[in-house]
């Protein structure tokens, strides 16, 4: 459960270059943001949840939220994240460094379309210091997703009501 796990992941394709490691904590979205100096938005950030057949990861736009219509609508289930205690158990990664490489064999990967608005994202890369920068064709590749959801709304439409 560390840096090791996601460079060892990404050794494999000869992308471990491009993995990045920051002297400052990328732990929270702001966080990341302020690292690499880019908006917000841009984080890919790994979302873990309990679902009808164990738990799953959502990549999701840094400044999306979850919609817990659309989310029930599609996985079936009231969004509930794992706990803190759970994650490093069920997803192989700690917090605030959860992310769909190295992570636990067979956990489901879910990409959510808030990402689209952006050419590259910077999803963790399994420490909270990491990140790696992907386009989404890479994103979806490495990430082994098996779908794009869309069940998370953007800032403007909580902005509207909608």
């Amino acid at each position: 459960m560390s840096i090791e796990q996601g460079r060892a992941y990404f050794r494999q394709y000869g992308l471990e270059d491009r993995v990045r490691e920051f002297s400052v904590s990328s732990a929270t979205v702001g966080l990341a943001a302020r690292a690499l100096e880019v908006e917000e938005g841009r984080i890919a950030k790994t979302l873990s949840f309990h679902g009808k057949e164990g738990c799953f990861l959502l990549l999701a736009a840094g400044d999306a939220r979850i919609d817990n219509h659309k989310f029930k609508s599609r996985f079936g289930v009231k969004a509930k994240m794992l706990s803190p205690q759970e994650v490093p158990e069920l997803t192989g990664h700690p917090v605030g460094g959860v992310c769909p490489f190295g992570c636990r064999e067979g956990l489901p990967v879910y990409l959510d379309v808030s990402l689209r608005r952006f050419p590259t994202v910077f999803p963790a890369v399994g420490s909270p210091s990491s990140a790696i920068e992907l386009d989404l064709e890479e994103l979806q590749r490495y990430s082994r997703a098996l779908d794009w959801v869309d069940v998370c709304r953007l800032p403007e439409e909580e902005s509207h009501g909608n």
